[in-house]
């Protein structure tokens, strides 16, 4: 993780960088209350976001709103990267 904690405007905010290996995720889908920036970095994979999952690769973003079930996994031949930033905003739940 790059970052990790609030700042004067935010309550949270956190990024870092993840590599998956084919076919691995990080985690299962989950939801938090941040909401959440992915930017693919590197390779290819899905994003599910409420169940709904979209092929994305290198260069493509993705947005998953507060509390929206979301995830990632690597469906590509090789190593797969992407950022991600999650924000919240004081006094959000």
């Amino acid at each position: 993780m790059h970052f990790n904690g609030p700042t004067k405007q935010l309550e949270a905010v956190a990024s870092g960088l993840v590599t998956l290996e084919p076919g691995a995720q990080p985690h299962p889908p989950h939801q938090h209350p941040e909401e959440e920036i992915m930017i693919v970095g590197e390779g290819a994979g899905e994003f599910i976001l409420n169940g709904v999952a979209t092929q994305v690769k290198t260069g493509d973003m993705v947005f998953a709103e507060s509390n929206v079930l979301h995830g990632v996994r690597n469906t590509g031949q090789t190593r797969m990267t992407f950022y991600f930033i999650k924000v919240m905003g004081r006094n959000a739940s």
